[in-house]
């Protein structure tokens, strides 16, 4: 009897567990879902963003394609300008136009040596099992000061690494070339059985000058078949110029010196067609061209064609077009003039340098295995230490990222991609969201991530050698955290339902996440161990010392130092030659460190209180309060009125170290300080006077009082970084939103800095073509890194600002 008493409590019980199990199946099955359709529509991308056009998947070892040019009128241009590779100052300007990660784009290319301008339109078209169809038409059209019979080689290639075959298979060719269409056939496990074709295109050819051109003529496709060592695929221009030497030598030997055939005749390949592991296919074109570059997929309902590839160019321009305006559409005074374009550019060379990399790293775990650096002579015993050179290779991984700048820094930069998803979430959230997985995927057990992720040969190709090493007790800022943070906002954790009306903006297929609550928390709830790990490895790594030295603080854990220090840089703080303490001593405190974790601890018990994880969330909520207490108590100087990094003297005392600049106001660009901070009118006055941080062009990194100001490198000694102006526009605007003392002056800091920056980034890019990885102070003139469209590129959110101008006052007549 008393067993079927209690069978109302079982059968509630089994109840409750088989709703639970059928909505944890429920779950599983969106997340599920989302992933399939997110790896469906961004499989295939320009992912090779350190190319000036490069076609990959986000799959290890899979199928690689290029593109090289040259004009071929002389013998003395043609080698130094074979375009391949993304590098500074050869061009005039290049870059997507408008490009979506999911649909595709277009970018141009202005070519001033090769004396022509060429358009590369990529699209794609789903559909089957993976990742549907893609095209891509390439277009040359001669510059005004080309001459009228240019004469230009376009090279397009077609490697694969890895398992699989990969053949020519076109039947219109003879032992001289192929005279209509290119074919190739491949097949991979994870492609499956794929056709690629190159069509014969549109354009002149050079006509018959010598007698070599009965051997190979020039009014078709050169094809020749390589089958090389895998780890030499990525280098296919120095596979391009032996080949060429081996040709070059045959015809110059056989007609002599004095009877040469002309560049365009003699910088060929020869025609070799069959199986291989790398295919290039040569065209010689005289004037303007234009050919298509077709990838049907076995499993697509129909192969694509050049009609269906001209159809989706037009479909996807119109559609970047509206969306865009409706998400980065810009508020006064932006309206005008080529703002609109200037706006597109930088967020579509934005997105469009988003990159899929694979392969091996350098690591060297060698040396403070306890991270620790607890002497006076640290610093010396470390660069012994890299001295050795005891890296090790690890991996291989896999990374999905974007990147600051196609030519200099192709690669990925921890804190760099915070700052580079917060507008990409406002255009693709399941993409950002995917790229924040990819990278905390890197972690090792530990916790650490490596500040920049240098994976395989062609990375490391494009980083002098002392720079190629990471070492696990070095951190970088924690920026995905405000992208994190920047998803809970739009998740909206106390609403059951995204907003129907933003979906129908964004489009259902940027915003499954969005559209789930179920998806979007089990997302973070995968996420969630990794972040912890991350978190806590911090606080390990990173601690400061108080009790050693008699501080005096609300807490007697919460102090922060950046590990990796030398005399001249810290590297992983991210402002790399930033006037510290001198000499370095491990007794130092660093302000920026210490608000990175107020932002981090706050932006993790946001997430724990999502997912309901209470102990954590009042675990937090107790550290969280310690920082911000502690960041007053350690580092504000109350005679310098702003905070300072904090050292130990000679006398074993502790002592503020006084730069102001960037750092000295760290605490308020992470949203650390309320609007009624007594501290907050200080740091507006330091913000605010000309004779220290604030210029017509944008905040300068370092004061113009400084005595370092503009000295050594003056790399963030002066120069204004977009990033950071970024975040004290974000606070600005939080303050004269907000009632109290400040929000009338903050209003109008915000409006005349929000002006300043924008149009010291529009005019530059006007007149050079590119966004700068800094901006002169003086000037305004971009400097440094060329084509810097990573975390510049913030001044499209800052442009899609409100405009709270009010009347005709400025903030420079009131100073």
């Amino acid at each position: 009897m008393e067993l079927f008493s209690q069978l109302p409590i079982f059968l509630t019980l089994f109840l409750t567990i088989l709703t639970q199990a059928r909505a944890d199946a429920d779950t599983a099955a969106a997340v599920v879902e989302i992933e399939k359709a997110s790896n469906d529509s961004l499989l295939w991308g320009p992912y090779r963003p350190n190319l000036y056009f490069g076609v990959r998947p986000r799959i290890p070892k899979s199928l690689l394609t290029g593109l090289l040019w040259a004009r071929v009128e002389d013998f003395q241009s043609v080698q130094h300008n074979f375009r391949h590779t993304c590098e500074q100052h050869e061009l005039d300007g290049y870059g997507w136009d408008e490009y979506d990660a999911r649909t595709g784009g277009r970018q141009t290319i202005h070519d001033p040596s090769n004396r022509i301008d060429l358009t590369t339109e990529f699209v794609k078209i789903p559909g089957g099992q993976h990742g549907g169809n893609w095209g891509v038409r390439i277009k040359g059209s001669p510059r005004d000061d080309a001459s009228p019979d240019l004469k230009t080689t376009v090279i397009w290639y077609a490697a694969l690494e890895g398992l699989g075959s990969l053949e020519v298979k076109s039947e219109d060719g003879d032992i001289l070339g192929i005279e209509g269409d290119v074919r190739l056939e491949g097949q991979t496990v994870e492609l499956g059985d794929f056709d690629i074709k190159v069509t014969a295109g549109e354009g002149e050819h050079p006509h018959p000058t010598h007698p070599s051109y009965t051997e190979k003529p020039l009014d078709r496709s050169i094809v020749h078949s390589f089958e090389l060592p895998e780890e030499a695929l990525w280098q296919t221009k120095p596979i391009l110029y032996a080949h060429m030497k081996s040709q070059i030598d045959a015809l110059v030997s056989k007609y002599g010196d004095d009877n040469a055939p002309p560049p365009a005749q003699l910088y060929t390949i020869s025609h070799e067609v069959g199986r291989g592991n790398l295919h290039m296919i040569q065209k010689v074109f005289e004037g303007a061209f234009e050919f298509d570059i077709l990838f049907s997929s076995g499993s697509s309902p129909a192969p694509i064609t050049s009609e269906d590839l001209g159809k989706q160019i037009t479909s996807v321009t119109k559609s970047f077009s509206s969306r865009f305006a409706e998400i980065f559409k810009p508020s006064s005074p932006f309206l005008k003039g080529r703002y609109d374009e200037f706006s597109k550019s930088l967020f579509s060379n934005l997105i469009g340098g988003i990159g899929y990399f694979y392969g091996d790293s350098r690591v060297d775990r060698s040396y403070a295995p306890e991270y620790e650096e607890d002497n006076e002579g640290f610093w010396e015993e470390a660069a012994e230490a890299r001295g050795r050179n005891q890296a090790q290779l690890e991996g291989p991984s896999e990374l999905f990222t974007s990147i600051p700048s196609r030519p200099f820094f192709p690669r990925g930069f921890l804190w760099d991609e915070g700052f580079h998803l917060l507008p990409v979430i406002d255009w693709d959230v399941d993409l950002t969201l995917d790229i924040v997985k990819s990278w905390f995927s890197l972690m090792d057990e530990d916790g650490w991530i490596g500040r920049e992720q240098i994976l395989g040969a062609e990375a490391r190709s494009k980083v002098p050698p002392e720079f190629q090493v990471q070492y696990p007790h070095y951190a970088n800022p924690p920026t995905l955290f405000m992208v994190l943070t920047a998803f809970l906002d739009k998740l909206d954790v106390d609403s059951q339902t995204y907003s129907s009306s933003e979906q129908k903006i964004l489009g259902a297929e940027y915003t499954r996440h969005l559209s789930s609550r179920l998806a979007a928390l089990e997302y973070l709830r995968t996420l969630y161990p990794l972040l912890k790990r991350h978190y806590f490895w911090f606080r390990k790594t990173q601690s400061g010392d108080i009790k050693s030295y008699d501080r005096e603080a609300f807490s007697t854990k919460e102090a922060y130092r950046w590990r990796g220090r030398t005399p001249q840089h810290i590297l992983t703080s991210g402002l790399d030659d930033y006037p510290r303490a001198q000499p370095p001593h491990p007794g130092e405190l660093h302000v920026d460190l210490i608000s990175w974790m107020g932002l981090m601890t706050r932006s993790l018990r946001r997430i724990a209180d999502a997912l309901g994880e209470d102990d954590d969330k009042a675990e937090l909520e107790q550290y969280e309060t310690a920082i911000l207490h502690n960041i007053d108590d350690l580092h504000w100087d109350n005679k310098a009125e702003t905070y300072c990094d904090a050292t130990i003297d000679d006398y074993e005392e502790s002592v503020h170290v006084c730069h102001k600049g960037y750092i000295s106001i760290f605490p308020f660009l992470v949203g650390l300080l309320p609007a009624d901070s007594p501290k907050l009118g200080a740091v507006l006055d330091l913000i605010a006077d000309p004779e220290e941080l604030w210029s017509e062009h944008g905040l300068r990194s370092l004061s113009k009082s400084d005595e370092f100001y503009g000295t050594g490198e003056n790399y963030w000694r002066g120069p204004i970084w977009v990033n950071m102006n970024y975040l004290a526009v974000v606070q600005l605007l939080d303050v004269a939103q907000t009632s109290g003392p400040h929000q009338k002056r903050a209003t109008k800091m915000y409006t005349e800095l929000r002006e300043n920056i924008v149009n010291t980034v529009y005019e530059s890019w006007k007149e050079t073509g590119f966004a700068w990885e800094q901006y002169n102070p003086e000037t305004g003139k971009g400097q440094r890194t060329q084509h810097f469209t990573g975390w510049t590129s913030l001044v499209v959110k800052i442009m899609a600002m409100p405009d709270l101008a009010k009347g005709k006052g400025r903030l420079r007549d009131e100073l």
